[in-house]
């Protein structure tokens, strides 16, 4: 790709320099016009003085004074001009500094809530990525009773990860309400609600710092709490033989540590502190049979806790020890209920759209 892609900058950078060029030019040209208006101006002033003075009408030194008023009096013009685009700068950042003071703070009412049990109420949501008036979730009313397991499947485009994101509270819904125990989200402070939310993004992102600051999200080192997280993710003896263990550096993005291992500490990361609401999306992407097996494990104590988990996944693995499946097609609720009866009806589907099979031939006569 390196050939297509040089190319493909050089292009760029050709149209971006001709650009810059002509911009030059032009700023050059109305720096010279004004230069040569101000020396032209100035000379004419020094003709008009000298007749004037050689009339008698004005002496030698009121003529060299008005000089160099009249030139003075440019000056400031042909300034301005030659720092016309700082001044652009300067009013594009004043547009942007006044429109954030302008936006509407949130509106809390001053009393905290109590710690979330982790019910979850869609009611009528529409929702997209930021600034995008498409939304890929339409019309999504459900609820999510506490301490339930629910797996999210669907084809791909479906709107799985778009729902996880809402729910984490990563997009703000276009239209309708999510609300966690009866409460708007938008009603909790995010410094409250974040602890209660244990989120794992299908691309794993890791911030520069050790794994155990990764794993604490960056806050006060809680050994025990860390400890705890590691070993519920199953990660404890992974990150033990790392070179410098929990102190590890993972380099920016995590991109000292295999995907493997970033895959495995954010949902450490997402289970540190035993969160209400756990949001699991693809969390076995890039795991082995060992990092199944270990996020089976992580699944089952979850359930057992009675947090809240909602799952994105494919494989049958991640998704047989569920309470409840939701389906997405096309953005919308396809399915939702109990596992078995989602699976039973998906099968039923399948059966129907299978084409009929002739009859088996044995020694040239069909069964009867």
């Amino acid at each position: 790709m390196l050939p297509a892609l040089t190319g493909r900058w050089q292009a760029a950078q050709d149209g971006h320099l001709y650009e810059q060029a002509r911009a030059s030019d032009r700023a050059a040209h109305v720096s010279s016009f004004t230069h040569f208006f101000r020396l032209l101006q100035q000379g004419l002033i020094l003709g008009a003085g000298a007749m004037l003075a050689v009339d008698g009408s004005l002496t030698p030194g009121g003529m060299i004074a008005g000089s160099i008023l009249a030139s003075r009096m440019m000056l400031p013009i042909e300034q301005l001009i030659a720092s016309w685009r700082q001044w652009i700068d300067a009013h594009e950042a004043w547009k942007r500094i006044d429109h954030a003071l302008s936006l509407p703070e949130p509106g809390f009412s001053g009393v905290k809530l109590p710690a979330p049990k982790g019910e979850i109420f869609l009611e009528n949501v529409y929702a997209g990525p930021p600034g995008s008036t498409t939304p890929t979730l339409k019309n999504i009313t459900l609820r999510i009773p506490a301490g339930a397991s629910v797996a999210v499947v669907g084809a791909s485009a479906a709107g799985k990860s778009s729902l996880l994101r809402v729910l984490a509270g990563v997009w703000k819904p276009l239209n309708g309400l999510v609300r966690i125990d009866g409460a708007d989200m938008q009603h909790w402070p995010r410094a409250d609600l974040g602890p209660h939310i244990g989120y794992l993004p299908q691309d794993v992102e890791l911030f520069d710092g050790t794994v155990a600051e990764n794993i604490c999200r960056h806050g006060e080192l809680n050994s025990e709490a860390i400890l705890a997280a590691a070993a519920a993710a199953g990660v404890d003896d992974i990150i033990r033989r790392l070179a410098q263990g929990y102190g590890t550096p993972v380099g920016s993005g995590g991109t000292f540590l295999s995907g493997g291992q970033r895959q495995r500490i954010g949902l450490a990361r997402a289970l540190y502190g035993t969160p209400a609401l756990v949001f699991l999306d693809e969390p076995n992407a890039n795991l082995d049979e060992a990092g199944e097996l270990a996020l089976d494990g992580a699944l089952k104590l979850a359930h057992e806790r009675g947090q809240t988990i909602v799952l994105v996944s494919h494989r049958p693995n991640a998704i047989r020890n569920c309470d409840l499946i939701l389906m997405l097609q096309d953005g919308q609720v396809a399915l939702f209920g109990p596992r078995d009866l989602v699976l039973q009806s998906l099968a039923n589907a399948s059966a129907k759209t299978l084409p009929q099979q002739p009859p088996a031939v044995e020694n040239g006569h069909a069964p009867q």
